[in-house]
């Protein structure tokens, strides 16, 4: 074995978990987290279905939706809204524009600019994916009062704002 694959293995054995947060489990809320687990494995299951068929998937799924909701918007927009990396999209977004479900085309100002638009068979996969969910939600939402409706989103919309970032603590063992 040469040195360097010695001081590589010696390196990867070396390798210990980061301090882990001391955490009194008796305050996590875990009917609720497994709910939130249960309910999106469920709500994206329909539409899961519809895309395995056409060989895509739950990215392909979130770039129709917003670019059907949004004609138009850039792919700056898009990225932010996903908030992933323009790698990440790139391939993403070339599959649905070679298979005619996004259009993309330069901005009247600035040349530069990309927009994208869905297609009209992009607009129809879009109500496909999105109408199973639709039911789905009316279904759970069936018989609430508007009033509980609108604690429901308020509810989502608090879990969309909230970034919980927490220093670590150790129990003080090194």
């Amino acid at each position: 074995m040469t040195s360097v694959a010695r001081q590589s293995a010696t390196k990867t054995a070396k390798k210990t978990l980061p301090d882990l947060p001391v955490v009194d489990d008796k305050t996590i809320d875990f009917e609720t987290i497994e709910s939130l687990f249960f309910a999106y494995r469920d709500f994206v299951s329909d539409p899961d279905a519809i895309l395995a068929k056409l060989g895509y998937g739950r990215a392909h799924h979130r770039v129709v939706h917003f670019v059907s909701r949004r004609p138009g918007m850039t792919v700056a927009d898009l990225l932010g809204i996903l908030q992933i990396t323009k790698q990440s999209l790139a391939r993403v977004l070339k599959e649905l524009i070679d298979s005619g479900y996004i259009r993309q085309m330069a901005g009247p100002a600035d040349r530069r600019q990309r927009r994208l638009y869905p297609t009209l068979a992009g607009r129809e996969l879009s109500l496909a994916l999105s109408e199973p969910q639709s039911r789905r939600i009316a279904h759970a939402m069936d018989g609430m009062t508007s009033d509980e409706r609108a604690t429901v989103r308020r509810f989502l919309e608090g879990m969309q704002k909230q970034t919980v970032t927490q220093p670590l603590e150790t129990d003080g063992a090194d």
